[in-house]
């Protein structure tokens, strides 16, 4: 009796889905933003009320663009480590690793490959194609963040900022310049000694510029949602200066390492948005419509995408 192709393949890894993991922080991270909204603005009902408004619909549409643009660029380097989809499937598996965000420094997405049911990748390959992602999205995000310092160069704001905001500013600058001294000063050491550091520059030089122009325009596309989140709450906040704000703030989260960000994301983009100008309650209802639409909203579908993907699909192996 043959065996079903479609079955989870004997080298599949034992990986189990932190489910229990998953929906403590879920948890947590509802009450903090409700009590936040109870506290310094709307009900969390009003806030979440204008998700479905056609601003919401139209941001989280460039969101889910965000997210198909990263996974065509996912496809590419898959490709080149041999592992050919289709478009649907490529885009559903690149999903289903959405359901890990939630992790430090979103080390969980690197088990994309790992869990494939049929030719899984090594954890060398996993490593590789998840530091290049990582890599691939901090240029461009430092390009789109060159709007928001020279807004803030013009407005004096590290003068009239908070010395907690100045500081944690100060710090991810610093952070950035002293990893990419250290990155273009040892980078041949480096990649001799870290085998997927080095598969992971490969990958960055598989038709560069196809994954830049994909990179720049997702992450582009999560900066206009952003501006449309502010105009619809009466901000008056130029197209480039928002999706500045944003990210800014997507680079201090990562710098914290924390799962997704947390709690970093959210501060330093509550505070850009309150030096602008804003109410405090007015940013911090932005700030939570954006991680909504911009973090769970993904998270959300990367688990239905990994459900599917393991119980009908069988693309997935949790063995």
């Amino acid at each position: 009796m043959k065996p079903d192709p479609r079955s989870p393949g004997k080298g599949a890894p034992a990986i189990r889905l932190p489910v229990k993991q998953l929906l403590l922080v879920l948890g947590v991270v509802a009450t903090l933003y409700a009590a936040a909204l109870l506290v310094w603005g709307d009900s969390p009902r009003t806030a979440i009320a204008r998700l479905w408004s056609l601003t919401g619909v139209q941001a989280a549409l460039l969101c889910l663009l965000n997210y198909g643009l990263r996974g065509l660029r996912w496809r590419l380097w898959m490709a080149h480590h041999g592992r050919h989809f289709g478009l649907l499937q490529g885009l559903r598996l690149y999903l289903a690793g959405y359901a890990f965000t939630p992790t430090p420094g979103n080390v969980g997405e690197a088990a994309r490959g790992l869990l494939l049911a049929r030719q899984p990748l090594g954890a060398r390959q996993s490593l590789a194609i998840f530091g290049a992602e990582r890599l691939a999205d901090l240029l461009c995000l430092l390009l789109l963040c060159l709007p928001a310092a020279a807004w803030a160069w013009e407005q004096g704001v590290l003068q009239r900022a908070p010395g907690w905001l100045t500081g944690l500013m100060l710090a991810a600058v610093v952070a950035v310049v002293l990893a990419t001294g250290a990155l273009l000063r040892f980078r041949h050491g480096l990649l001799r000694r870290f085998d997927w550091l080095h598969d992971a520059w490969a990958c960055l030089s598989v038709r560069p510029l196809v994954w830049f122009s994909l990179s720049l325009a997702a992450w582009a596309a999560q900066g206009v949602a952003v501006w449309l989140i502010c105009r619809d709450m009466g901000l008056s906040l130029g197209l480039l200066t928002a999706a500045g704000f944003y990210a800014v703030a997507m680079v201090g989260g990562a710098l914290s390492a924390l799962p997704a960000g947390l709690g970093g994301t959210e501060a330093l983009l509550t505070g850009l948005l309150v030096l602008q100008g804003a109410a405090a309650g007015d940013a911090l209802a932005i700030t939570v419509m954006v991680r909504l639409l911009t973090l769970w909203l993904a998270v959300a579908i990367g688990v239905l995408a990994l459900l599917y993907s393991a119980a009908i699909a069988r693309e997935i192996s949790f063995r």
